[in-house]
């Protein structure tokens, strides 16, 4: 069994369809191509609907509308502005088309990652905003219409850090995530217990619609723990925070756009060290408490601004503003950084004198098939090394979870890592060097849902 698993890892996406093929081609140029500026519009009205976004409020609060606002902007539309509908947490984005006489408009509301499933299903949003991923039973009640965990169907918009937030005076500077969960669910009340202040706690936490919230409680609370009954609950992060700013034994949790002038904890899983969500941590998702910004359409073509949208978004020009916004560009780039003393020494020979890049490539749940993410990710290197690196060598380092033997877990994880060596094989891109180091230097526990965040392969340029 064991060498069956092998052998179809070694040749996971080898019978991909010419379709599928030509559709990565096109994902590689349009990352950085600009939408085509409007020529015609088929419409008699002179208010034209383009589409709507219904679901997260941490998306669409601010990232959204901005995102919105560029793409009209690079399709040659004039007066841009964002309007209140009179409804909380809904706007309206319209801009004009002088040249053509019409006025173009799309339509935002915020109200939650869940109210944006209903509203793509009943038809009343084409695009669903989501700070967590589909869940199963959405799945199931959407595959009549879609598959949603299809490429067609699933766009990673960002990477965004669940930001646990205190007061600036609380002199706690990390928790680990088990301690989280003891102070949401009421077990620990008092900053004393965790090595903190004599001070109780007081628990800010997001609504049931919001993405964040199901973020957190899958990530921290799991089945074990139930929030706390004398936790406040908030639609809007920054009203959350705000709060956490008024109480001096507040904690919450927001994604790391809001976290403004409350102070950040780092967090650890199990055995690894804790780390604040940076832009490193956060990009590579090896932060305990990292998160994917997920758009959701349907997996049919039938909105051409829709998909326009979709391939902006996820582009060059779309990730930089996603950056801009305060979450976690997937843009490709090169960073310095430390590195512990522990690592095998020829790990740390063979990085030295090179630089980490901002991704790490991970696996279908259960497969050894690449997620949408690392199948956009792999086009984004290239364009990376086609653009910025010309002449790097490129190095693969592959890492797993705990199995039988080391020797299992190594080879499991140099597997991982020639999987995406093919694929970059396929773009054009040789790595210079492919290798696998098993369970060593884990990100994540070995045990309960987070240990998949061990199957990465980490990327190195000189």
């Amino acid at each position: 069994m064991f060498l069956i698993c092998c052998f179809n890892l070694l040749n996971a996406n080898a019978s991909l369809s010419i379709e599928q093929e030509i559709r990565r081609t096109d994902v590689l140029s349009s990352i950085q191509v600009a939408p085509k500026p409007f020529q015609t519009i088929k419409s008699s009205s002179s208010l034209v609907p383009l589409f709507t976004i219904h679901g997260s409020n941490t998306v669409g609060e601010s990232l959204a509308p901005s995102l919105v606002v560029s793409y009209l902007k690079a399709k040659g539309v004039e007066n841009i502005r964002i309007q209140p509908t009179g409804r909380e947490n809904e706007k309206w984005i319209k801009g004009d088309l002088l040249d053509l006489g019409k006025t173009v408009q799309v339509s935002i509301a915020a109200h939650g990652s869940s109210t944006g499933f209903k509203s793509l299903m009943n038809g009343d949003a084409h695009i669903w905003a989501s700070s967590r991923p589909v869940k199963d039973k959405e799945v199931e009640n959407a595959k009549w219409r879609s598959d949603l965990r299809s490429p067609d169907s699933e766009h990673v918009l960002g990477i965004d850090g669940l930001a646990i937030v205190v007061n600036p005076i609380n002199t706690v500077s990390k928790l680990s995530k088990e301690q989280l969960s003891l102070i949401y669910s009421g077990s620990v009340d008092n900053w004393s217990q965790v090595g903190g202040p004599d001070l109780p706690i007081t628990l800010f936490a997001r609504d049931e619609n919001s993405g964040t919230w199901d973020s957190f409680k899958n990530m921290v609370l799991g089945k074990r723990y139930s929030l706390s009954d004398t936790a406040e609950r908030y639609e809007s992060s920054e009203n959350l925070v705000n709060n956490v700013l008024q109480h001096s034994g507040g904690i919450g949790f927001i994604g790391m756009a809001f976290v403004g002038k409350s102070k950040l904890l780092a967090i650890s899983d199990g055995p690894t060290q804790a780390f604040e969500p940076t832009q490193l941590t956060v990009a590579t998702e090896d932060y305990a408490l990292s998160r994917r910004l997920f758009f959701y359409t349907h997996d049919e073509k039938n909105n051409e601004y829709v998909d326009e949208f979709m391939e902006f978004a996820q582009g060059v020009n779309g990730q930089a503003i996603v950056r801009s916004e305060g979450f976690i560009s997937q843009n490709v780039e090169s960073m310095e950084v430390g590195l512990a003393d522990n690592l095998p020494e020829d790990y740390l020979n063979m990085v030295d004198g090179a630089k980490r890049l901002s991704v790490n490539f991970r696996f279908q749940e259960g497969s050894a098939q690449l997620d949408n993410k690392a199948l956009m990710d792999i086009q984004r290197l290239a364009y990376f090394i086609r653009h910025e690196g010309k002449g790097a060598e490129v190095l693969l380092i592959g890492f797993g979870d705990k199995r039988k033997s080391e020797s299992r877990s190594k080879l499991l994880s140099k597997l991982r890592a020639m999987a995406v060596r093919r694929e970059l094989a396929r773009l054009g891109i040789y790595p210079k060097k492919t290798t696998g180091y098993g369970d060593f230097n884990p990100v994540a526990s070995f045990h309960g849902a987070s240990k998949v965040k061990n199957r990465r392969v980490e990327v190195w340029v000189r």
